[in-house]
Formats: structure tokens, sequence, C-alpha cells
């Protein structure tokens, strides 16, 4: 129990180091410490979780490797033009993956005949909201990008922005504590990549770094926080108790 408390403790204070290298541009430390950072948040879930979710581990596991990938791209030889980055590629992969993995759990854990019967209207109304915004976001890179990193940007973004409408289809459907715990991590990652697209690609703020890096923190704690709740099944909301009670 203590060797638990020390490595929240721990993880904590590398999530402020972290926020603050992202912040002084700092990106090769920066890049080490998220790397650390996920290692020891992989074996805080493993050591200390009764209840463990297989996808959630992968996920885990998939975002950790993906990050360790980017920390060694920074001490590989500087690409020349016209080089292919393999490091960027196979990095964004792996998140892509990792972020699937999450999408996978929920739809997994769900009655999906019941959801698309109750919820057909909103899931529909999602859809085109994630496209178009999925449209708007990447559009914003056009120029800047070769042909093969659009379209890898493309997918991330779509698969992001999937991710947040399985997990407000989730919290519609539960109403409950780890749903919404989820939903909050879910919406935190949105906030994060959509601010680290315009780190990179559009405008050149330092500021821009402390908040994609404090929102990405922000969403893995809520990720951990739902890992040690349990569904409690889809619960009634407001309106249903009351349409109870009136009858």
């Amino acid at each position: 129990m203590l060797a638990n408390k020390i490595l929240k403790v721990v993880l904590l204070l590398l999530g402020g180091v972290f926020i603050i290298l992202q912040g002084l541009a700092h990106e090769v430390e920066g890049a080490a410490v998220s790397a650390l950072m996920l290692v020891l948040l992989t074996i805080l879930y493993c050591g200390w979780t009764e209840d463990k979710s297989r996808l959630f581990f992968w996920f885990l596991v998939t975002f950790t490797f993906g990050h360790l990938l980017s920390y060694s791209a920074w001490l590989g030889p500087l690409l020349k033009e016209g080089q292919i980055d393999y490091y960027y590629y196979a990095a964004n992969i792996l998140f892509i993956v990792a972020y699937l993995f999450l999408i996978i759990k929920v739809l997994s854990s769900i009655n999906l005949k019941k959801v698309f019967k109750e919820l057909s209207i909103p899931i529909i109304i999602l859809l085109v909201l994630d496209v178009f915004c999925v449209i708007i976001v990447t559009d914003a890179t056009d120029g800047k990008l070769s042909t093969y990193q659009y379209i890898l940007e493309f997918v991330y973004n779509g698969v992001i922005m999937a991710l947040l409408s399985v997990a407000l289809i989730d919290y519609m459907y539960r109403n409950d504590n780890k749903s919404m715990l989820f939903l909050l991590g879910s919406i935190c990652v949105v906030f994060s990549e959509i601010i680290q697209l315009a780190y990179y690609y559009i405008l050149e703020d330092k500021n821009l770094g402390f908040i994609y890096s404090f929102f990405l923190v922000v969403a893995f704690i809520f990720f951990y926080l739902q890992s040690q709740n349990k569904y409690t099944g889809p619960q009634p909301t407001y309106l249903d108790m009351d349409k109870q009670l009136e009858a």
C-alpha cells in the first residue's frame, strides 16, 4: 500500500514536470518524462488494480511504446530533406491503435442493439459532427504535411473524435461514475490533441505547450480513475425517474 501511494505521488510530480518542460519547449526532456510516466502508470495499473481490463492494459502498453518511439526519434540522426520519418509514422500508428483499444473496450461492454435503438438520432448527429470536425481540424495542416502525413493525421483525428463520441454515448447509456470519468478523460484528450496541432502547425505560442500537456496529464488521471471503478449498468436518467414516480 505504501509503494502504491509513493508511486502515485511520483506520477503526479512527473506530470507537473512534464507540463513545465513542454511549456518551456524542452521537447527532448518532455518526451523522456512522458515515456517514464506511462511506464510507471502501467506498473501502477498492473500492480494495484483488482479488476483489470485486458483492453485498457493494451491501451497503456501501446501508448507507452508510442511515447518511447517519440523519445527515440530525438536521439536518432537528423533527417535530411526528402527522408521518411519512420518514427513519426510508427509512433502515430501506435497512438491510433491505443485509442482503438479504448473504443473497443467501451463498445464491447454495452448492448449495441439497445443503444442504436434508443440513441439512433444522437448517434447520427454525432457522426455528422465528427466528420465535419475532422475535416476542419485536419485542413488546418494543409500545405504543411505530405500526402501520407495528411492521411495519417486525418485518420488520427477521426479516431480521436470517434473516441469522444463513443464515450458520450456510453455515458448517455450508463449514466454512472465510471462512464462519466471516461467521458471527461476523452474530452481532455480531444482538447489536448487539437491544441497540440495548433501548437505545432498554426501558432507559435509557448503557452499552448502548457495547455495541451496539462490536458493530456488530466486525461490520463481520469482514465486511471475510471479503471478503478466498476460499471453499475445502465442507470435511469432524472427524467426517467420522474416518470416512474409519476406512474
